[in-house]
């Protein structure tokens, strides 16, 4: 199993954006150091108290030359709100200076305030996704080729650099709505889901179909499935849940706002799934929440969890959110780095 976490350089209020950058170049260091297989980085605008993680092309070309064994994953790259043939440049330049080193994750996102901001209608989103992914592959792929869609119109050209990894680096998808699965399935395309304060095991029908559909197409293997889940390990269950809980708490009252916020903005109805998932958000408590795929404890406790969930949904990968709400001290987040990749990842191999 591929072992990553997922990392949003978590931003420190009232203090120096440098000091954001550092202590989160000091994580991407240490799992550089205990082995850990990727690092995740988010696509975050416009949320100063929340992240400063907003070009995470530019972080991944520096975490690629402080680095030269750990991959670089992007979860996701939002595809939407970037010119398609400047993103296949970028990616395609990163790819040479890490080696080979890139996983190219990307999705729509859900922030309908970002998409304002950048004068994109969300309405748009899932068009402006398809058609620029298209435009990547083939940019990664074709030269002096042409492209006349509904978004991007362009004649003769070809991107350069080519990337590291021919004929492209690996493209894994982000997956949330239902007709997804079995789209992603019959492209035979790796896919991740992302839970929070659900059961990973939610998404067994779904992934059920995702599979069909790869076997039916005639891919080879049975599919790739990576997940997002928060997480932590320590020495004990306790210290994990007294490092964890306000963490997780504020990430889970921050998730509500920001969807909230979302809602109204797209104008969704008061009845809507969407706003049930906020008024869960709101009100969810820690012993509530790991009876989901919460992964908490000590490395025993974290091992045997994902055990479980690994044989009920064969997952391939899992990025752990060690920091999601922002407020696991520095010091705490290292060790449960190290623990994970020294006490739990070796059950995995």
């Amino acid at each position: 199993m591929e072992f990553g976490i997922y990392h949003e350089f978590v931003s420190h209020p009232g203090r120096p954006d440098s000091e954001a950058f550092d202590a989160s170049f000091a994580i991407v260091d240490a799992a550089e150091e205990y082995g850990l297989d990727v690092m995740w980085l988010a696509e975050l605008h416009f949320d100063p108290k929340r992240s400063i993680l907003s070009s995470p092309m530019v972080v991944a070309a520096a975490i690629a030359a402080r680095t030269r064994r750990i991959k670089i994953g992007t979860s996701v790259q939002v595809l939407p709100l970037s010119n398609p043939l400047r993103l296949a440049e970028e990616a395609a330049t990163l790819d040479q200076i890490c080696k080979g080193r890139l996983i190219f994750g990307v999705g729509r996102s859900g922030v309908a305030q970002t998409y304002e901001a950048y004068n994109i209608s969300y309405d748009e989103s899932k068009e402006r996704f398809n058609e620029s992914l298209d435009i990547i592959e083939r940019a990664w792929t074709e030269t002096n080729f042409s492209h006349k869609g509904k978004y991007y119109q362009f004649d003769d050209v070809t991107v350069t650099p080519r990337p590291y990894q021919q004929p492209m680096p690996e493209v894994r998808v982000a997956a949330a709505s239902a007709d997804t699965f079995p789209t992603l399935g019959q492209e035979g395309r790796p896919m991740f889901i992302s839970v929070r304060h659900e059961d990973a095991r939610m998404f067994l029908p779904q992934i059920a179909i995702y599979r069909k559909a790869w076997a039916d197409a005639g891919h080879p293997g049975n599919g790739k499935i990576y997940l997002r889940a928060a997480g932590f390990v320590a020495a004990t269950g306790a210290e994990a849940r007294a490092a964890y809980e306000p963490t997780l708490m504020q990430h889970y009252r921050n998730q509500a706002a920001l969807t909230a916020d979302s809602a109204r903005r797209l104008g969704m109805p008061a009845d809507s799934p969407r706003w049930k998932t906020i008024q869960r958000l709101e009100t969810i408590t820690y012993d509530e929440a790991i009876k989901g795929t919460v992964l908490v404890g000590s490395p025993d406790e974290v091992t045997e969890k994902l055990k479980a969930l690994q044989a009920e949904t064969g997952l391939d990968g899992i990025q752990f959110e060690l920091n999601c709400g922002g407020l696991v001290e520095f010091a705490k987040e290292k060790e449960a780095l190290r623990l994970l990749c020294q006490e739990v990842a070796p059950h995995f191999r």
